[in-house]
């Protein structure tokens, strides 16, 4: 029986290959067959999820939710690092040079990130902007939100603060940030589906022991970490609590 991995798609797209090359370690490490299905889009990744195609998952925050709460999924891991944020983004030619700038009428384009969009929409606040009287262009990756900045097509952009890192130095250049979150407890986690969790303590001791390998480490380094950590039931709880204030 082969199971069935994916990743969020916020992840940057150079990075591809290097999900690739941890699945195939992962598989090594294990001795399990595990198949990488990497989605095209956020609604693309909850369709395989609602139709039980996913067994293990590096989810964002929002998806973390719906897995733990309500399809019995088991966090076990997450990067180490800062938590993530997410950040409003300009053209850098755009004139507004901070969110009071932004008048009604501003288009915003955003992938279909729940957790993102809705930390965006409270960061919006302060310039009176809401779902009535802004306009909203969902886009399929934060490439694509990039570039219709760059082509003068929204004059803002929502974005996780990973993947602006992640964006070339050319394009970012061409790009400024508006305004940064500051939540500091919510971030990506490993999940583990009901069909693995008499595996947990397997998927943990190869998870945790990553980095201490030459080979390990290089694979970390290459998806922007240095190392897994543990995560505790009543952190995951206290994250998924923030985000289901957040979307309330």
């Amino acid at each position: 029986m082969s199971f069935n991995f994916t990743v969020s798609p916020s992840f940057p797209a150079e990075r591809i290959s290097d999900w690739y090359i941890f699945n195939t370690w992962l598989q090594r490490s294990l001795s399990i067959p595990i198949h990488l299905e990497l989605h095209d889009g956020f609604d693309a990744q909850r369709a395989a999820i609602e139709a039980g195609q996913v067994d293990l998952i590096h989810a964002n925050p929002f998806d973390a939710s719906l897995l733990v709460r309500e399809k019995g999924f088991r966090a076990i891991a997450c990067p180490d690092g800062e938590p993530d944020e997410m950040v409003i983004v300009t053209a850098l030619g755009h004139p507004a040079q901070s969110v009071h700038d932004l008048q009604p009428g501003t288009r915003i384009a955003c992938a279909n990130d729940p957790s993102v969009n809705t930390v965006g929409r409270i960061l919006l606040e302060p310039a009176n902007l809401n779902v009535d009287n802004t306009i909203e262009q969902q886009k399929e990756t934060y490439i694509q939100v990039a570039k219709d900045l760059l082509r003068g097509q929204a004059d803002v952009g929502f974005m996780p603060v990973g993947a602006y890192h992640g964006l070339s130095s050319l394009v970012r250049r061409e790009l400024r940030a508006l305004v940064t979150s500051d939540i500091q407890v919510i971030h990506h986690v490993f999940l583990l589906g009901h069909d693995l969790h008499s595996r947990t303590d397997d998927f943990l001791h190869a998870l945790l022991s990553m980095h201490e390998t030459d080979r390990g480490q290089a694979i970390l380094s290459a998806l922007g970490a240095s190392r897994w950590q543990t995560v505790q039931q009543e952190d995951v709880e206290f994250m998924i609590d923030i985000i289901s204030t957040l979307t309330r």
